[in-house]
């Protein structure tokens, strides 16, 4: 496996334990390096902020879920499309954009997220 390829397993399963499985304590402490450079607005600088952020997540909205269309890396970087579904609230088209140490470590993040309209101007879909 190369370290493009772990990467992009890394960052699936960090995602998934993080978002999925409602565990980012976990996640933090299996996936990510001794540093968390958070670029989203809405969520704390570093891991325990990182931490506090989403455990509020899942208090919020039970259930939630997110599913990978797509995923991309070059170097040091994965990039993952996803499909987020929040109970009781709307879809969201989301691109997370992770960077990676050199030992297949999360290090820093970046995020998009686009509420899924219920009509559009074209058949193509947002994934």
């Amino acid at each position: 496996m190369t370290d493009t390829d772990r990467n992009k397993a890394n960052a699936q399963a960090f995602y998934d334990l993080m978002f999925n499985q409602c565990k980012p304590r976990e996640a933090i402490e299996e996936y990510v390096g001794d540093e968390y450079i958070q670029h989203n607005p809405h969520v704390g600088d570093g891991k325990e902020a990182f931490i506090k952020y989403f455990e509020q997540m899942t208090a919020d909205y039970p259930g939630k879920v997110t599913h990978f269309i797509r995923s991309m890396a070059e170097g040091n970087f994965v990039m993952l499309h996803c499909h987020q579904q929040w109970p009781g609230d709307q879809d969201y088209a989301g691109i997370d954009i992770f960077r990676f140490d050199d030992n297949g470590k999360i290090v820093e993040h970046w995020d998009v997220l686009q509420p899924v309209p219920g009509e559009s101007a074209n058949d193509n879909g947002l994934f």
